[in-house]
């Protein structure tokens, strides 16, 4: 009987942890927290990256310092930690988006869902497999290395120059951006109603916020690219 009682105790959590992640709620808190971490995430990042302007000493240092926190190991923690937050992203919004695909009756008005949503939301869609493929490439071309004509262990500076000196992949990398600047753009907003501000009087704070991250880092990021091929950065 005691063997019975302990199963059900430890069943019971299990079940309520299975029925969060079933639920449309729990899979879009799940977007809302994994979305925060990778907000703060792309911010960081593009503070990073903008120190191209400062020069190969700047960027380098700043490089070499990431990977040297922790003996080399918290930068390999941190990869884990957004590995995993890019991972349940993604899969929440999947869940999401099959759900929505099966609930939805025959005949559907499209054309009201069409009003109803902004264009923002309309790309998540497409900007999310976008921005995945985007990640990928670039892992591979300025982290490894692999997709990189030039690429020099350690002279981030170079890589970064070299690599956006060509136009096709500048011109990829801004395509990217600017998916990536609706994705969070409709993100942000999102995210903000499912953690609390969801009342109408903070309908146009949300909006503003939202906008304001999106533009910051869609803007900051492009520069990158745009300055490397128009000399400024060499």
């Amino acid at each position: 009987m005691a063997g019975i009682a302990i199963d059900v105790a430890v069943a019971a959590p299990r079940s309520r942890i299975a029925a969060f992640f079933g639920s449309t709620v729990g899979r879009k808190m799940v977007m809302a927290v994994t979305g925060v971490f990778l907000v703060l995430f792309v911010i960081g990042h593009m503070i990073g990256n903008l120190q191209v302007y400062l020069g190969p000493e700047s960027l380098n240092h700043y490089a070499e310092l990431l990977r040297e926190l922790g003996h080399g190991g918290l930068i390999w923690v941190f990869r884990g930690t957004m590995l995993g937050a890019v991972a349940l992203h993604v899969w929440a919004a999947t869940a999401l988006t099959l759900g929505s695909w099966a609930a939805r009756p025959t005949g559907y008005r499209r054309r009201q869902q069409y009003v109803e949503s902004t264009y923002a939301s309309r790309t998540m869609r497409w900007g999310g497999p976008l921005l995945l493929i985007f990640i990928i490439y670039h892992l591979l071309h300025l982290t490894t290395g692999q997709a990189h004509g030039s690429f020099v262990v350690g002279d981030v500076y170079h890589n970064v120059v070299a690599g956006f000196s060509v136009w096709w992949v500048s011109g990829f990398y801004i395509l990217a951006q600017l998916a990536l600047g609706l994705h969070l753009y409709h993100g942000v907003w999102s995210m903000l109603q499912t953690l609390g501000l969801s009342h109408a009087s903070y309908n146009r704070l949300r909006t503003v916020i939202a906008l304001l991250i999106a533009l910051v880092i869609a803007i900051g990021n492009i520069s990158i690219p745009v300055a490397v091929l128009a000399g400024f950065v060499s």
